[in-house]
């Protein structure tokens, strides 16, 4: 899943980079890369969580005639469909076109990404046979993530490149579940009848997660997120036992690399854990104002969102109300990304999208 403007990412000096780590050129610069680092600039970045996608004519008719996981895997489709809102909005940030199922497909799962229906998964994992059977991420596994990050990086200049991967804990729901799942039964039970097992699966995903990140990393991103779409099925305490260590084994070893962007869905009680999972940005969706999130968070703290996404459909003083409020809010931190509580719904007006880009570049 990923999304591009005209701002790209090189090579430079240690003392460009934010965190420790190598420096990425002109993006290393950009606003982005300053607010994930507690270095805001006059306004904040603009991206939005499928940016790129069915919310985009153009998008639909390049789309044309292919699978979901043939678009992810083709350099030239993933290059022009990250582009396409860069182009079209004038975001501050691409995110990478991909789905979090395709390093676990890269690595023989059998998956099938069924339109309206999300992830299914031929055999799902439900005993220790089924986790053995779980390899490892190569490089050499995902040549086209490779190819793809390194043209964008160079097509996009000073504009950002933003990598991601699906979380231990969201990923081990589809395998376990076979499929998109309302409340999570199955995994929740195996979580708690087998510990062991739980922890076996996750750690071998979080190790496929991990090296997907490092990938992107390594072939140009200037800044990875790590997508636990599911995360807020979970209680604290089940949180912070069952998930968290496999989110900071992907998330921790990246450190002095890129910023790290870590966002849920309903996380609001997991906040705190999520950015001691190795976060430098914690991305908040609506439910949570940003002035409580940077609260709850503590000093230093950095977020990312929150505009309700069911408010694209609204009237535009509506949601020139809301955008106001989330930029006022945001302020509250020590940097703020704007962007959607979740992502872009298929049926929104991607002349919305545009309006709220200059709204929030105006309010310096």
């Amino acid at each position: 899943m990923t999304t591009p403007a005209t701002h790209g990412a090189t090579a430079a000096g240690p003392a460009d980079s934010p965190t420790g780590g190598p420096a990425r050129g002109p993006a290393g610069a950009s606003l982005l890369v300053r607010a994930a680092t507690g270095r805001p600039g006059p306004y904040p970045p603009v991206w939005f969580m499928r940016q790129a996608g069915r919310s985009l004519p153009e998008y639909r008719a390049l789309r044309e005639g292919s699978s979901m996981l043939d678009a992810c895997r083709t350099p030239d489709l993933i290059t022009e469909i990250t582009l396409q809102p860069v182009r079209r909005h004038g975001v501050d940030a691409a995110i990478f076109f991909s789905d979090i199922v395709v390093p676990l497909v890269a690595t023989g799962v059998g998956v099938d990404i069924v339109p309206g229906v999300g992830p299914v998964v031929d055999e799902p994992i439900r005993d220790r046979a089924a986790v053995e059977r779980l390899r490892p991420l190569t490089p050499d596994d995902v040549p086209y993530i490779t190819e793809a990050v390194r043209t964008l990086t160079r097509e996009l200049g000073s504009t950002p490149l933003i990598g991601f991967a699906g979380a231990p804990f969201t990923l081990a729901s589809y395998l376990v579940e076979g499929g998109p799942s309302r409340d999570h039964a199955r995994t929740k039970a195996l979580m708690h009848d087998d510990p062991s097992l739980w922890h076996a699966l996750l750690e071998r995903i979080g190790g496929i997660a991990r090296t997907y990140l490092a990938v992107q990393i390594d072939a140009g991103a200037s800044a990875v997120q790590l997508f636990d779409s599911w995360a807020g099925a979970l209680s604290l305490a089940d949180y912070t036992e069952f998930v968290l260590p496999h989110s900071r084994a992907v998330l921790e070893p990246l450190a002095g690399s890129v910023p790290r962007i870590h966002f849920g869905v309903g996380t609001g009680e997991l906040l705190v854990a999520m950015r001691g999972a190795g976060a430098d940005v914690v991305g908040v969706d609506w439910r949570v104002s940003l002035d409580e999130a940077a609260r709850r968070l503590g000093p230093g703290a950095i977020v990312q969102g929150n505009l309700d996404p069911a408010l694209l459909s609204a009237s535009w003083p509506v949601v020139e109300r809301a955008v106001r409020r989330v930029v006022a809010q945001g302020r509250a931190a020590d940097g703020h990304i704007f962007n959607l509580g979740h992502g872009v719904p298929p049926d929104t007006d991607p002349e919305v999208l545009t309006r709220i880009v200059e709204l929030v570049h105006s309010l310096a």
